[in-house]
């Protein structure tokens, strides 16, 4: 098996949800699904979190994760991006002694992830030797070609004014970044810093399978997805 690392970033500090990452879900912490689920997928030869948090250490640890060190201050605000995190867990293993030519950020709160997702993402990428990066996303549900913006005293404008009359099935159908989980080459990482290296490759969600948790109307909708899921 490739040597592949899966990086679980959790910080201790969310604001909207307090303790987000380590919330009750369903009876476990909401952190643990992910972390079960890149264990039990046994596509990776590691399995860890970054944390700032001591908590979130023991619990992920718990689980079955490896938290072989804290998570740097620096890298640890509101301010850190994704990115930072990742680059800072492969310096960190390589002072081990430790280097993994691929990786896989698996983001804390996502307890509708699937391990055939996961297997999924990690054969996209090793199918062409230029991929850099595999990334899930979601399909808008209306073509973004006819956005309005709102003003400030509630007026209504078209972003794209030509586009309103054009034919739905005309218009070329647009995705977004799930902010599920992102498959990469580490020296693509390492060179472009960026998730978005030039040869990026994308697999499609059902809406069903993830919800981005930033409320706790975000996490009620969740709940509500997670047993639509457990009774398919």
């Amino acid at each position: 098996m490739k040597d592949i690392i899966a990086i679980i970033p959790a910080r201790g500090g969310s604001k909207r949800i307090p303790r987000k990452n380590i919330k009750d879900f369903f009876g476990k912490p909401v952190i643990s699904y992910p972390i079960m689920n890149a264990l039990e997928s046994k596509i990776f030869t590691e399995v860890m979190v970054s944390t700032d948090d001591e908590e979130i250490a023991s619990v992920a640890k718990n689980v079955g994760a490896n938290v072989p060190f804290i998570r740097s201050a620096e890298n640890s605000t509101d301010l850190s991006s994704t990115v930072d995190v990742l680059l800072e867990v492969l310096f960190q293993y390589e002072k081990l002694g430790r280097y993994f030519e691929y990786g896989c950020c698996i983001y804390p709160s996502t307890p509708l992830l699937k391990q055939a997702r996961l297997v999924e993402g990690r054969n996209l990428l090793f199918s062409e030797a230029d991929t850099d990066v595999v990334i899930p996303v979601l399909r808008y549900s209306h073509p973004i070609q006819r956005a309005l913006a709102i003003g400030k005293n509630q007026e209504i404008t078209q972003l794209d004014p030509k586009m309103m009359t054009a034919r739905t099935q005309d218009l070329q159908i647009a995705y977004h970044d799930s902010g599920q989980f992102y498959f990469f080459r580490t020296e693509s990482l390492r060179k472009y810093k960026t998730i978005w290296c030039p040869n990026a490759k994308g697999i499609e969600l059902e809406e069903s399978e993830t919800q981005d948790i930033d409320t706790i109307e975000d996490w009620k909708l969740a709940e509500l997805k997670f047993r639509l899921l457990q009774n398919k």
